[in-house]
């Protein structure tokens, strides 16, 4: 294929690129064991500390390995499935992300976790597909599920990381002043963010 410049003369070196088909779509719950495919290793090197709206940088090394295989831990792949088939049970959407035919993304959405208010209860692409905008996708879909079921409000419990929080902000979450109780008593170190609808 021929490509011209804005001149109209011939670009050398241009490459073509060939766009890779994401697909998001809604999981059944037999799917959700695709969680396994999930590679959540991230290296942090900056946590926040929470202060009702005010976010404090904490320096160190906070790397997030993968979840373990064996075992059912807090961070096994036995826990993150149990996890995800409790929020589907209790009304939650799980939608997933392919690349192709490969399993990359996974995030869920329950609506009505108090009256007007959603939950984005869970959300992780796998590392080496970061930000290439599958998280956006997924983000956008979710925060759909829950306007369409009529929640005017959307909340999320966000690893305190700088990438995760950052990722948040950019969508328009913003740290909550007082935190739904019960998703703080679940995780008090998250950063507690959110969102208009």
């Amino acid at each position: 294929m021929d490509r011209t410049g804005p001149s109209g003369g011939s670009s050398r070196g241009i490459v073509a690129r060939v766009k890779t088909a994401i697909e998001i779509r809604e999981l059944a719950r037999d799917e959700l064991a695709l969680v396994r495919d999930i590679d959540r290793t991230e290296r942090i090197e900056v946590l926040y500390v929470q202060q009702g709206t005010e976010l404090v940088e904490r320096p160190g090394e906070f790397d997030a390995p993968a979840w373990y295989s064996d075992g059912d831990g807090e961070h096994s792949v036995a826990a993150q499935h149990r996890t995800l088939v409790g929020y589907v049970d209790h009304g939650g959407i799980a939608m997933g992300a392919f690349l192709d035919t490969r399993f990359v993304g996974i995030g869920v959405v329950v609506p009505h976790v108090r009256p007007s208010i959603a939950q984005l209860a869970y959300l992780h692409v796998t590392n080496g597909s970061r930000s290439g905008g599958i998280g956006s996708r997924l983000i956008t879909d979710l925060e759909s599920i829950a306007r369409r079921a009529g929640d005017r409000e959307i909340v999320v419990t966000a690893t305190p990381s700088l990438n995760t929080v950052r990722f948040y902000r950019r969508h328009g979450y913003r740290p909550m002043a007082t935190p739904l109780p019960e998703l703080f008593e679940l995780e008090p170190e998250d950063v507690h963010m959110s969102k208009p609808l």
